[in-house]
């Protein structure tokens, strides 16, 4: 090939696999025609000045998988393939995911304990109808009462019981109390300790874990003290259930944790089937954390989150 062929051949190339220029606006930058334009794109690739290589994602998501069970010493785990690495997408994927498990997983009898916010939002808006009998469906931990977030506690709950014909159990106390007295004298109500009860005895637990950032629904409810901010600000990683946590998974502040209602995180560990439902390029330390301090048994996550967490666990293993 001449080079002047070979150069209207490169630029061609260029304008339309770098620059993404239609066939028509590559023949009119260089005044041919569009047949033209083809016949130099096919050359292009005959020639080798263009070599395309896919990258399937989704041949491996098994091993991925497979690979994040055994690092994590988890029953099972589920990697969502995701078209790009931002929160909103990897929420929407997770929860087409986690749905699907949901609907394999759950059978007759059932008690599911859940918690709420967005990435279970997800989950249930993509849950299946499954005819099952004497299922139930309990709120772990409390709410929120003010926040410019929806934290979607009620909806979550309706959702799963809608999918799976099941009973609901609200918990309609708030996630932090000011004072431990207040938490004591709210469990002992029997109606509250009735649903703590069910949460405790779920053998299936389905939740999320966030991020103590300033406009974290816990932060933005004003549940936490100004000081206690700072404990969270520079020892947490993130939350499950309104407890937070550092990177090896241990609780953070005493005090904070024994004012909130709900679930404790070592029950979580007990059950029969723990459902960690997380990813995204902010939650990967939450979720590693949430892993180290064995809260969850199953993991479901998208593939980005999924070959960091095996990334971590591989450093954390060579500092020893």
């Amino acid at each position: 090939m001449d080079k002047d062929k070979l150069a209207k051949v490169v630029e061609a190339a260029r304008l339309y696999y770098q620059l993404d220029y239609s066939q028509q606006e590559i023949a009119k930058k260089l005044s041919v025609s569009r047949p033209t334009v083809s016949r130099l794109l096919k050359q292009a690739k005959a020639e080798g000045v263009v070599e395309i290589t896919i990258h399937d994602p989704s041949q491996d998501v098994d091993l991925l998988a497979a690979e994040l069970a055994k690092a994590y010493s988890l029953l099972d785990a589920k990697v969502a393939i995701v078209p790009q690495f931002d929160d909103a997408i990897v929420k929407k994927h997770i929860g087409k995911v986690a749905a699907a498990y949901m609907n394999a997983t759950i059978q007759d009898h059932d008690l599911i304990g859940v918690s709420w916010g967005t990435t279970l939002n997800e989950i249930g808006k993509n849950l299946r109808h499954k005819l099952l009998k004497n299922v139930s469906v309990v709120q772990l931990n409390g709410g929120i009462s003010y926040s410019e977030t929806n934290t979607y506690a009620y909806e979550v709950i309706q959702m799963l019981s809608r999918a799976f014909h099941a009973t609901s159990h609200f918990l309609p106390v708030p996630a932090i109390v000011d004072h431990l007295l207040v938490k004591q004298t709210m469990e002992k109500d029997r109606h509250i300790r009735k649903v703590l009860d069910m949460g405790m005895n779920a053998n299936i637990a389905l939740f999320s874990v966030g991020i103590p950032t300033n406009d974290s629904v816990i932060v933005q409810a004003d549940y936490v003290s100004k000081k206690e901010l700072e404990t969270i600000h520079s020892k947490s990683v993130g939350e499950i259930c309104s407890r937070f946590f550092d990177e090896k998974g241990k609780l953070i502040h005493k005090e904070l944790n024994d004012r909130t209602i709900g679930i404790d995180l070592e029950e979580l560990s007990r059950k029969e089937k723990s459902i960690l439902a997380a990813g995204g390029p902010n939650k990967v330390d939450a979720v590693y954390g949430a892993l180290q301090g064995g809260y969850a048994n199953i993991l479901v996550t998208d593939h980005y989150t999924a070959r960091a967490l095996l990334e971590k666990k591989k450093q954390g293993s060579e500092t020893f």
